[in-house]
């Protein structure tokens, strides 16, 4: 018989034993584990649930930790393409400031010096047989379109972006905007690798014009119909022009962005050379009718004019003109920048180098200086005009019409 001491021992222990069971069994939990079996287990993780929602709990801390780090690389590159558009800004108006203090304008002497552009008309000079005639046709074409001749400033008008010697060429790709259903080879060899500013934005428009200058490697390059995708730029014609400093400042046969390949920054008006007061280049100028595209005159390579009728006395694309230089300026009832234009239109004339649906100037567009950070200038240089009315009082009556090729160069053979 067993010692009634030991029988409580026994019972006190079997009790303890069976607490102990019972506190293990309530840890345990009945759930599907991830084989697909019905298990009991004190590990949630084996249960099919849990092991779920673990996975999802990570896959959402990894996507959570990539979208992070994938913020944090797209703050660090808009820091970097900031700071690089911002270094190139501020270097492209230290060389705009320098210019001017030196009162010299790139637009001054981008092509060789002996270039048609910087080259004056004599006073007395040639005229052509039917300057008279040629005059009433331009008077007859500013009558007809809108009764004026307009200044371009913001839409068909190409911005001019400076680059420096450490602005990161690009390649620049051309679309078929024409569906002509091929692209031009030599245009592509062109375009291989331009210092496109990352400000630089094309014109507004139909035409998005758009020309680029680096004095470094002594290139011009210019573009029709630009736009940047997806980080990508691309246009659809233009051209480039090497060792712009020993050209005559034409693109070569039928390359730039004009219809007579003649380049914007030849003729464009600039701010800063109205801010001097005086412009040291030919203007370009766009008439609305001219000669047919097959009678077209030096300096043009081309033209796009169209006279299926025959009719007398249309302006041919590339022909030359000026303001008798015999009329006193000043006491003209012109604006500042009217004068300014007038002067250099004694000295130095127009060209006709496109079409347009109004007898037109261009001015540099507007964005080469706003883009760098800078105002509009154009509303104070035209003293709140509109840009249609800047012109108003210029005698178009005393136009002089120089004789076709006027100024080419003579070929001599042996």
């Amino acid at each position: 018989m067993m010692n009634p001491r030991n029988a409580i021992l026994a019972a006190i222990s079997i009790m303890a034993s069976t607490a102990g069971m019972t506190a293990q069994a309530a840890d345990y939990i009945k759930c599907t584990g991830t084989s697909g079996k019905t298990i009991y287990t004190n590990m949630p993780f084996m249960c099919a649930d849990a092991a779920k929602q673990a996975q999802e709990a990570t896959k959402a801390a990894l996507a959570a930790q990539a979208a992070k780090e994938a913020a944090a690389k797209a703050a660090a590159e808009k820091a970097a393409a900031e700071a690089k558009a911002a270094a190139e800004k501020a270097a492209a108006v230290k060389a705009a400031a320098a210019a001017v203090k030196a009162n010299a304008l790139v637009t001054d002497a981008v092509f060789s010096p002996d270039s048609f552009w910087y080259t004056p008309i004599p006073k007395e000079v040639e005229l052509h047989p039917y300057t008279a005639q040629y005059t009433q046709e331009f008077l007859r074409q500013k009558k007809a379109y809108y009764g004026t001749v307009t200044i371009n400033t913001s839409k068909y008008s190409s911005p001019v972006y400076v680059a420096d010697n450490k602005t990161t060429p690009v390649r620049v790709n051309q679309w078929d905007c024409q569906n002509k259903g091929y692209k031009d080879s030599g245009l592509l060899t062109q375009w291989a690798s331009v210092p496109v500013p990352s400000y630089a934005v094309p014109a507004e428009g139909t035409d998005m014009e758009m020309t680029v200058y680096q004095p470094s490697t002594d290139t011009v390059w210019e573009f029709w119909k630009a736009k940047k995708e997806n980080g990508v730029w691309y246009a659809c014609w233009g051209g480039s022009l090497p060792n712009a400093s020993k050209s005559n400042g034409v693109f070569y046969k039928y390359y730039g962005t004009t219809a007579t390949s003649l380049p914007f920054l030849g003729g464009q008006i600039t701010a800063e050379e109205l801010e001097r007061g005086e412009i040291k280049h030919a203007i370009g100028i766009a008439l609305v009718d001219t000669e047919h595209y097959n009678l077209f005159s030096w300096p043009a390579n081309r033209s796009d004019g169209w006279n299926g009728n025959k009719l007398a006395y249309r302006i041919a694309e590339g022909q030359r003109f000026r303001l008798d230089p015999s009329i006193d300026v000043n006491s003209l009832k012109l604006s500042k920048a009217g004068k300014i234009i007038a002067k250099a239109a004694q000295t130095y004339g127009f060209v006709v180098w496109d079409k347009a649906g109004s007898i037109s100037l261009r001015a540099q567009n507007a964005y080469s200086y706003t883009k760098l950070g800078k105002p509009n200038p154009y509303p104070a240089l035209f003293e709140n005009k509109p840009n249609y009315s800047v012109m108003e009082g210029f005698p178009w009556d005393r136009l002089q019409f120089l004789p076709m090729d006027y100024g080419k160069p003579q070929t001599t053979s042996k």
